[in-house]
C-alpha cells in the first residue's frame, strides 16, 4: 500500500512536527484539533519549523509554499475521510486516545491504517477500539519531530505484517529511521529514559545533590545533549509521571514507582517548560 495522504490528529507540538516532515516529504497532510483556533497554532508552528529549517540550510526557500500548500488545517474530522492513514497525536491519555481510533475506524476506508503517536499506551489496546486492529499501529516520534531522526514501529498483537511494511516505508519517506519495537509498556525509549528522569528526581528529593549538579553529571560524565532534570521539563512533568505510572502499572515492579516529588510537583501545577515552572523556572 502506498500512503499518499495522511491526518494528523492533535495539532500541538508532536502533531504539527509531524505535519511538517510528513508535507516536507510530498504527503498531503490534514491537521485537525478540537478547535480551529488549535488547528491554525499548529500551522502557524509548521510555518515557524519551516522557516527554521532554512536559515539553517536544510530547505530551499522556493519550497516553504509548497510545503505549507500540502497542509490543510481544520476541527471537523470529517476532513479525515480519504486519508491513507491517521496518525493520533493527541493528550497522553488512554480514553482520549481510544475516542479517536473509534471515530477514525467510522471515517477511514477499510484499508486505512490508524496509528498512535503514544509513547507509552499499549497499542493493542488502543487497537481493541476499532474494528480493524491488523492496521492499528504505533509511529512514535521523538520530540522534537523535526530534528530527531528516531520513530519507534510498534506492533500490537493483531498488526499485521503488511501495516508495519506499509509504516515503516513511510518513515523512511519522511526521512526518520525507524525501529521494530514490541508492544510492552514504555516500549524501549520510555522503558530505559522515564526511569533515569525518575531516578534524578529522587535524588533531588534525597538530597544527593542539587538540581545543577544532577544535570552536569549526566551532561559532562555520560555526554548526554541535557539533564534528566531539564529533560523533564522539556518533555512535561506530567506527562513523565503518567509514563511511570503506565510502567508501574504494566510491571507491577517497585522499581518503576513514581518519585513522590515528582507527583507534588504535578499536583501544584509545576509542569515544567510549558507553564514557565518545572525543576528550573522559565
Amino acid at each position: 500500500m502506498d500512503v499518499s495522504r495522511i491526518t494528523v490528529i492533535g495539532a500541538g507540538q508532536m502533531g504539527s512536527g509531524i505535519a511538517q516532515v510528513a508535507a516536507t516529504a510530498g504527503l498531503d497532510v490534514t491537521l485537525l484539533d478540537v478547535s480551529e483556533d488549535f488547528a491554525k497554532k499548529g500551522l502557524t508552528a509548521v510555518e515557524k519549523g519551516l522557516s527554521r529549517a532554512i536559515d539553517k540550510g536544510k530547505l530551499d526557500p522556493a519550497e516553504k509554499d509548497a510545503v505549507l500548500a500540502r497542509i490543510q488545517a481544520g476541527a471537523d474530522l470529517s476532513l479525515a475521510s480519504g486519508s491513507d492513514m491517521a496518525i493520533e497525536a493527541v493528550v497522553e491519555n488512554v480514553d482520549v486516545k481510544k475516542d479517536v481510533f473509534r471515530k477514525m475506524d467510522a471515517l477511514l476506508a477499510s484499508n486505512a491504517i490508524i496509528a498512535s503517536n503514544t509513547s507509552s499506551i499499549s497499542i493493542t489496546r488502543l487497537a481493541a477500539a476499532t474494528g480493524r486492529p491488523d492496521r492499528v499501529i504505533g509511529m512514535h516520534f521523538m520530540n522534537p519531530v523535526p530534528a530527531m531522526k528516531l520513530v519507534e514501529i510498534i506492533s500490537g498483537q493483531a498488526t499485521s505484517d503488511e501495516t508495519r511494511k506499509t509504516t515503516w516505508a513511510l518513515a523512511e519517506k519522511m526521512g526518520k529511521t525507524p525501529v521494530a519495537v514490541s508492544d510492552y509498556p514504555g516500549f524501549v525509549s520510555n522503558r530505559l529514559l522515564m526511569p533515569m528522569i525518575n531516578e534524578a528526581a529522587y535524588c533531588l528529593m534525597e538530597g544527593v545533590a542539587s538540581r545543577e549538579d544532577i544535570d552536569t553529571v549526566m551532561r559532562l560524565g555520560m555526554n548526554h545533549p541535557m539533564g534528566p532534570l531539564a529533560l523533564a521539563d522539556l518533555i512535561g512533568l506530567d506527562t513523565c509521571l503518567y509514563i511511570m505510572e503506565v510502567l508501574y502499572e504494566g510491571f507491577k515492579d517497585s522499581k518503576y514507582r513514581p518519585c513522590p516529588m515528582l507527583r507534588r510537583m504535578v499536583d501544584a501545577g509545576y509542569l515544567g517548560k510549558k507553564v514557565g515552572r518545572g525543576f528550573y523556572t522559565y
